[in-house]
């Protein structure tokens, strides 16, 4: 958004929301919050009722911390000052879907819009890199991905913006229906689907028919982006087509793939790709290291070009990527005897993503005397096949040769019970109780990868790590 440019002005704002402004609130919204810990000054504040708590309890502390206005639900308004920067509406969740509606109808930005059972937000963020240097790009915060995080990060869409990059999440069949209506994109991305939530859904079939429901809003003429060596390719071609959709890319090592994978050198830090995306063979550089996440950067690629991004520079840009905090964020620690390295998964894991960082971890630098280390928590919603998943990563970690391994709560039992004797290095039934056992078994040279479900607790032991072997600094996983 440029200076000239406010991302809302006050009046369209409470035209969109269905709402009526009350008070002095400021001519122009900067931005749009429901969080006052992160709210900035010239921001609407919209007044959010979670399961826990009712954003109408913050409304005094975000008008004092220079929000431009709270958004308020009728009930409520009663309780402030009759003078108070308010915009008064039915529903605050519901105002906020139709303002994320203006926004997409004002737009004249490419989407793409991204799912898939694994990589989706690190899918989002190369794209955002990657289709900057083509024109201004907005993409979703955070994962932002759900029922309140797609509306909000779509309100934010700016009128100025060349691109935006949205990513859908869902659990239960149904979630993604009304959120990719809402997002409308030209592309769609499923970057894989793998027995997930399974706890929610009969097997990898109706977690493909889920995630195929990104289809439902494709804008006509759109195009989908599948992964075609998935075991699920043919269906989502299937379930693409029965919904209209006529342009369909496929990427990956198969021979068919439009977007397709020549060679890869996978190195500690990064990656050399040769690939050709959509009838243009190129060489580039992945700047953070893994073969799931060059997978990813084909289908990336193909979506930029798909929206009329610039495909050279696009390329060009995924040399500086580096991984999200807590999705293979590094980082440099000072252990007894020398210098380490933390690798922090620790923001969600499913067995397709605990695969590919225990394969990250494998090629990871390690020192004269140190060992790769796995620090490894439950995996969550895996229904009757939890403790056959959870057991089968023995086998990952025997392939990529893991010198230790860490085990954290109830289901990552079965692993420890599956790995032999040598490779055991601790098992308890919470991440609180593993913690002392990592910090003590550390050295010099070691590489520490920590990962789990987010309910499992593991950034507990990534947050203790820093603090113990000082403030990490990132190591260099860039170009």
């Amino acid at each position: 958004m440029n200076a000239t440019t406010p991302l809302w002005t006050a009046e369209a704002l409470a035209r969109a929301a269905l709402g009526k402004l009350q008070g002095a609130a400021a001519e122009n919204v900067s931005g749009i919050s429901i969080d006052t810990r992160t709210l900035s000054s010239g921001e609407a504040f919209f007044a959010i009722k979670g399961d826990r708590l009712d954003g109408h309890d913050f409304v005094e502390a975000a008008l004092a911390k220079g929000a431009a206005l709270a958004v308020v639900d009728e009930q409520s308004a009663k309780k402030f000052p009759a003078d108070a920067r308010l915009l008064i509406v039915g529903e605050t969740l519901q105002a906020m879907r139709d303002v994320a509606a203006a926004a997409r109808a004002r737009s004249l930005a490419k989407i793409i819009a991204v799912t898939g059972s694994a990589g989706k937000t690190g899918t989002k963020e190369a794209l955002k890199l990657a289709l900057s240097p083509s024109g201004e790009t907005h993409a979703s915060s955070a994962s932002f991905n759900n029922h309140w995080g797609v509306p909000l990060s779509l309100s934010r869409l700016s009128q100025d913006a060349k691109f935006g990059v949205f990513e859908i999440g869902m659990n239960h069949a149904g979630e993604i229906t009304p959120l990719v209506k809402l997002v409308r994109p030209q592309v769609a991305i499923i970057t894989t689907i793998e027995p997930v939530h399974l706890e929610y859904f009969s097997g990898i079939e109706a977690i493909a028919d889920a995630k195929a429901e990104i289809f439902l809003g494709l804008e006509p003429g759109g195009a989908a982006v599948l992964n075609r060596d998935n075991s699920q390719f043919a269906r989502l071609e299937a379930a693409a087509k029965a919904a209209g959709v006529s342009r369909i890319v496929g990427f990956g090592e198969d021979a068919k793939a439009e977007a397709r994978l020549i060679e890869a050198g996978l190195q500690e830090d990064s990656s050399t790709v040769h690939a050709e995306i959509l009838g243009e063979k190129l060489m580039f550089k992945l700047g953070a290291p893994g073969k799931h996440l060059v997978m990813n950067a084909l289908a990336v690629l193909a979506a930029a070009k798909l929206a009329g991004a610039d495909l050279a520079k696009a390329a060009l840009a995924l040399s500086q990527l580096v991984p999200p905090v807590g999705r293979g964020r590094r980082s440099a620690l000072r252990l007894p005897g020398g210098e380490g390295l933390l690798i922090d998964e620790s923001y969600n894991a499913n067995p397709a993503s605990m695969r590919a960082a225990i394969e990250v971890l494998s090629r990871a630098p390690v020192g004269k005397q140190g060992r790769k280390i796995a620090v490894l928590g439950d995996m969550l919603e895996l229904g009757a096949e939890a403790a056959l998943r959870h057991a089968e990563l023995a086998q990952s970690l025997s392939a990529g040769k893991i010198d230790l391994v860490f085990c954290s709560g109830p289901l990552m039992h079965s692993l420890w019970e599956a790995l032999p004797s040598g490779q055991r290095g601790g098992y308890a039934e919470d991440a609180g109780a593993l913690e002392p056992q990592v910090v003590a078994a550390l050295r010099g040279g070691d590489a520490v990868m920590v990962k789990g479900s987010n309910a499992s607790g593991m950034g507990r032991i990534v947050k203790s790590l820093a603090r113990k072997f000082g403030a990490p600094q990132p190591a260099n996983v860039s170009v």
